[in-house]
């Protein structure tokens, strides 16, 4: 199966996302289609980023009359911009700060700063960004401007989920209704270009399958409309929320995860714990704006043959032994930790000391849970240590869950069914949730196995209908 994997170290931006796709194989002229309905031109370079050569992607203005890039006669350096994308911009691999780069300028002293997303600085030459310019437009607009532009049909469809997914976390963070709200980050033409440039290239590269590795968040703060926020952004985490990968912390002091990128890798990418097995093909850097002393601002994007195999989870397993548990603080104990963190809790009996009775508590989690998880077992049970073992990683299936709608005495029953495959994407295994199907079972009196049997044939004949 031809896949993508992405390696989410630096996090990632629309920019970003960009630039690692037409380095790992996509075609500069699938972008078209944008740069023919918006006054805006993809200006694609190199650069090196801590040894590593890494392509750039900027959205520049173009006028509209013309096509030519719409320049400047260095009025506009003086303009700070405020908006989507932290990674900020420029073909010079200058060191920067958290707050911008060499060229940036203060927002302060800028009577002309527009009021939106994120703010940071960015190099003007003899050309114009597209951030911030081009219209402010509502969810509606945006879906309305990606329908009439010419684009396959598939690419249409993703850019309009992707807008969705980011025009829904804004909306959370504000409280607002999605159609009706004007978001700049969803409407500004760079932001348009970023989520239909990423999904024209995805569809050019032809992969079955995308995956990132736990997408960095950055660390430190983020000026923005309302104040001063913490990285991540609110927007970003409601996306994570909705999203399979998972986010992580660091490695540096800025915002590394732009809710565009966020975005973006929601709709298109599954998560994975560490990069896959891959026969490589073809891989590529994106580059980032900023530059840092230790890490490479880049977004690596690797497209290779995946071989069916389950996937390595890095996961510790954390024991302990208690001689004098009630059995109705053993019946809640798997839910609290579960709730901490446990990926999987199994209580075993046991012969404890002067052959008294008692139990084995096993937990697995993964390591960043270790510490939370152990806490919450000792204060749970009053065990006085909690052993962590020397497993380190564990073969699990991907996994997914499917609605199987099932049609039974004259009523239409939903129900949920676990779906395991390997990580090339070939399923192994269908499974109805049992209490689903066992509340189901007592509503049209039949069988709980039966209603589990039909389930899962359902979802077995759309799968095969998937694959035809």
């Amino acid at each position: 199966m031809q896949t993508l994997a992405f390696d989410g170290g630096m996090g990632a931006s629309g920019d970003m996302i960009l630039a690692a796709l037409l380095a790992a194989g996509a075609d500069r002229d699938a972008l078209e289609p944008v740069e023919e309905a918006l006054p805006v031109r993809y200006a694609v370079d190199r650069t090196t980023k801590n040894g590593i050569r890494a392509t750039t992607v900027d959205v520049l203005l173009t006028d509209a009359d013309d096509g030519t890039d719409a320049g400047g006669d260095g009025e506009d350096d003086d303009h700070a911009h405020d908006h989507d994308h932290s990674h900020s911009h420029s073909h010079d691999d200058h060191a920067h700060d958290e707050d911008g780069n060499d060229h940036a300028h203060d927002e302060d002293d800028d009577d002309h700063a527009h009021d939106e997303d994120h703010a940071h600085g960015h190099s003007h030459h003899d050309h114009t960004h597209a951030e911030d310019h081009g219209h402010t437009r509502t969810y509606r607009g945006v879906v309305d401007l990606v329908d009439g532009m010419d684009l396959p049909t598939g690419v249409a469809r993703d850019a309009r989920r992707i807008f969705t997914v980011l025009g829904e976390a804004e909306a959370e963070v504000h409280g607002t209704d999605l159609e009706g709200t004007a978001f700049h980050e969803v409407g500004a033409d760079d932001a348009v270009a970023d989520v239909v440039g990423a999904c024209l290239l995805l569809d050019d590269l032809g992969v079955e399958r995308v995956v990132t590795t736990p997408l960095a968040t950055g660390g430190g703060t983020v000026e923005m409309s309302h104040g001063t926020y913490p990285v991540p952004t609110p927007a970003v985490v409601n996306i994570a929320g909705e999203a399979d990968w998972e986010l992580r912390g660091g490695p540096v002091e800025a915002e590394l995860l732009t809710p565009t990128g966020a975005a973006i890798m929601a709709h298109v990418a599954r998560g994975v714990g560490s990069f896959p097995p891959l026969r490589v093909e073809r891989t590529g850097y994106g580059a980032g704006g900023y530059t840092f002393d230790e890490h490479p601002n880049v977004l690596r994007a690797t497209v290779g043959e995946q071989r069916g195999g389950l996937v390595r989870d890095g996961v510790r397993v954390l024991e302990t032994n208690l001689d004098d548990a009630t059995p109705e603080l053993l019946g809640g104990l798997q839910s609290r930790l579960q709730e901490a963190g446990a990926r999987d809790v199994t209580v075993l009996p046991a012969t404890m000391k002067k052959s008294r009775p008692g139990h084995l508590v096993k937990v697995v989690v993964r390591p960043a849970d270790v510490q939370r998880v152990a806490r919450v077992l000792a204060e749970e049970t009053g065990t006085l240590g909690v052993r962590e073992t020397s497993a380190d990683h564990r073969w699990i299936a991907e996994r997914r869950f499917e609605t199987a709608e099932l049609d039974l005495a004259g009523e239409s029953h939903e129900v949920t069914v676990k779906v395991a495959s390997d990580d090339a994407g070939a399923v192994y295994d269908v499974s109805a949730e049992y209490d689903d199907c066992e509340a189901v079972a007592g509503l049209v009196d039949l069988p709980t196995r039966e209603v589990m049997r039909r389930a899962e044939a359902a979802v077995h004949e759309r799968l095969d209908d998937e694959s035809e």
